[in-house]
This record gives C-alpha cells, sequence and structure tokens, in this order.
C-alpha cells in the first residue's frame, strides 16, 4: 500500500487504477531508446531484424595510395579496397632475412612479395600467384622491365586454351591486357624462365592462387615496385615454407 502512495506521488501509476501512468510508459521507452543509442555495435535486435553492421571505414591512407592514377598512358582507375583483405595493402613491415637490401623476396605460400630494406625491414606488397601445377621457384633475375607491355601468350598455354589463338602474336597494351601496366621480367641466369611480376585490374585475385604462373600486384603496386628496382634486382621465389622449391 505505502509503495502505491508513493507511485501515485510520483505519477507513475494512475489514481486507484495500479496500473502504469502514460508518462510512466513514455519515460521507460526512452531509456530504451538511449540504451540502443549506446550500443557497440553488437545489438543482437539489429541482428535479428536484417540490419547488417556497417563495413569499417577504410584508411585514407590506403586510399589515396590506391587512387586513380590518370597520368598514366592508359588511366588507371582507383582500386575498389572493398575487394582486398587489408592485410595485402603495401606497407613497410618488420622482416628478418639474410638477403642483402634490395633483394626481391616473393613468399608464395603467404601470398606476399617482400623489396627487402635496411635495418630489418621490407616493403611488402600483396600477390596473386600461380595455380598448382603452374609455379616456379629459385634464385633468379630481374633482367628488364616494361611499361605497359605487350602480352604474348606461350605456345603451351594456347594449346591449352586455344581461344588464345587470335593473340599467338602478341595482345596490345592496354587495362584488358593480362600484364597490366607493368611487367618485370625473370631470367634464371640467361635464360627467360617465361614468368613475369605484373599488374593486374582484377584486385579481388590478390592473396589468392589464379594466374598460370605468374606473381600478379595490383597495378598501383606494380608501378610502384617497378619504380623502385633497377634491371639485375635478385629475385628469391620460395614455394615451400622452409623456403625455396
Amino acid at each position: 500500500m505505502t509503495q502505491d502512495l508513493d507511485l501515485r506521488r510520483t505519477g507513475a501509476l494512475l489514481p486507484g487504477s495500479g496500473q502504469l501512468s502514460r508518462r510512466s510508459l513514455l519515460v521507460g521507452l526512452g531509456s530504451l531508446a538511449l540504451a540502443g543509442c549506446q550500443s557497440n555495435g553488437s545489438n543482437p535486435r539489429l541482428q535479428t531484424m536484417g540490419v547488417a553492421p556497417a563495413a569499417p571505414a577504410i584508411d585514407p591512407y590506403y586510399l589515396q595510395m590506391y587512387a586513380a592514377m590518370p597520368q598514366e598512358k592508359f588511366p588507371v582507375p582507383a582500386i575498389d579496397l572493398r575487394k582486398v583483405d587489408p592485410v595485402y595493402f603495401r606497407q613497410v613491415v618488420p622482416y628478418s632475412t639474410s638477403e642483402r637490401a634490395g633483394t626481391l623476396v616473393v613468399d608464395t605460400p603467404n601470398r606476399f612479395l617482400y623489396l627487402v630494406m635496411e635495418n630489418g625491414q621490407a616493403l611488402r606488397y600483396g600477390v596473386g600467384i600461380g595455380r598448382a601445377g603452374f609455379s616456379w621457384g629459385g634464385r633468379a633475375r630481374i633482367a628488364y622491365k616494361r611499361a605497359w607491355p605487350r602480352w604474348t601468350p606461350p605456345a603451351e598455354m594456347i594449346a591449352r586454351q586455344p581461344e588464345l589463338e587470335p593473340y599467338r602474336n602478341g595482345m596490345e597494351p592496354g587495362l584488358d591486357n593480362p600484364l597490366g601496366a607493368r611487367a618485370l621480367y625473370i631470367f634464371e641466369g640467361g635464360r627467360d624462365t617465361i614468368y613475369r611480376i605484373h599488374g593486374t585490374m582484377e584486385a579481388w585475385t590478390i592473396g589468392k592462387a589464379v594466374s598460370s604462373g605468374c606473381v600478379r600486384l595490383l597495378n598501383q603496386d606494380v608501378i610502384d615496385l617497378a619504380a623502385r628496382v633497377p634491371n639485375d634486382t635478385p629475385i628469391v621465389v620460395q614455394q615451400g615454407s622452409d623456403g625455396i622449391a
């Protein structure tokens, strides 16, 4: 009885009814709404209603890094970074190796290419690599580089994919060319290995095994890499977890 009198004094109960007043209901609903606004983003009620959480914002630093490059011979569009795992964004990382600075190391199992730097660091790029059965490993060198190269499929590739016959004598450069904006040609001694480091428009392939053996980077990344390494740069391609195949 005392509790009912106290509730009536505050307006929470309707006189003589024992029911909550309209004011009390509104206050209670308002409190629930405020609690929802303070959610950490994992509100199970929203998930039940089918409301997807907002995608994490992409660092403007990387948006600028992978922005459009209209100054190129064939203007390169911006990368849709939602299609790339952030671990594969270009970045300087700690890197312990016995290789000298300036060496390229392709870590095939983990889908990274490292440009070895001084002081235990490296510039790391995310890459796509060759499908099983179309891979190469070893020590070689970058014999030369080409901007917007022609692409000539090897005869054995044409035999497997007859639809490539029109390109037996080469495909003109451009955004649709499989070699992309730059190609770095890998030679073992004086012999062309037929493998390349090259660009791609297919952002979704970075971090995956999809190509016919070449090492592919985002066009913005291969443009950056080609500008940093001279001809005759040593390259090590690791195929197994214990190093070179």
